[in-house]
């Protein structure tokens, strides 16, 4: 059996805001860090193969998760079969205080401000 390969996770003196901003700028993966953050103990990455009403592959899951721990957000260990996820945020905010709640306030706003739209969308179209 081969070795599994050992797990990159920059140090946090390693962490930029480029890289943050980066990570998060595609959808699944803000949606997927917004996920762990809300998770207290963290979660498996099969957690997330159903995202907002459409299933993501195995395959892409695993590098959205890259990207996330790559960029220094997410902590990943193999637990058997599983790979345990959970967030960097102390130690991010530690570096930069106040950019991951900032973030993640935003998204969350934006996620409101959707539903909102379509909910006002879908009245619409019953009304007309």
């Amino acid at each position: 059996m081969a070795a599994m390969r050992p797990l990159v996770h920059p140090s946090v003196d390693d962490v930029t805001v480029e890289g943050i901003l980066h990570a998060l700028a595609d959808p699944v993966r803000v949606a997927i860090y917004a996920g762990l953050a809300a998770s207290e103990k963290g979660s498996s990455c099969s957690a997330f193969l159903q995202l907002d009403n459409r299933e993501i592959p195995k395959s892409t899951l695993s590098q959205h998760f890259r990207a996330l721990r790559e960029a220094g957000l997410i902590r990943s260990e193999r637990q058997g079969v599983e790979m345990r996820n959970t967030t960097r945020c102390a130690e991010i905010n530690s570096r930069f205080p106040g950019l991951l709640p900032a973030l993640m306030g935003a998204y969350q706003q934006q996620l409101i401000d959707r539903m909102k739209a379509a909910k006002r969308k879908g009245s619409k179209a019953k009304s007309g």
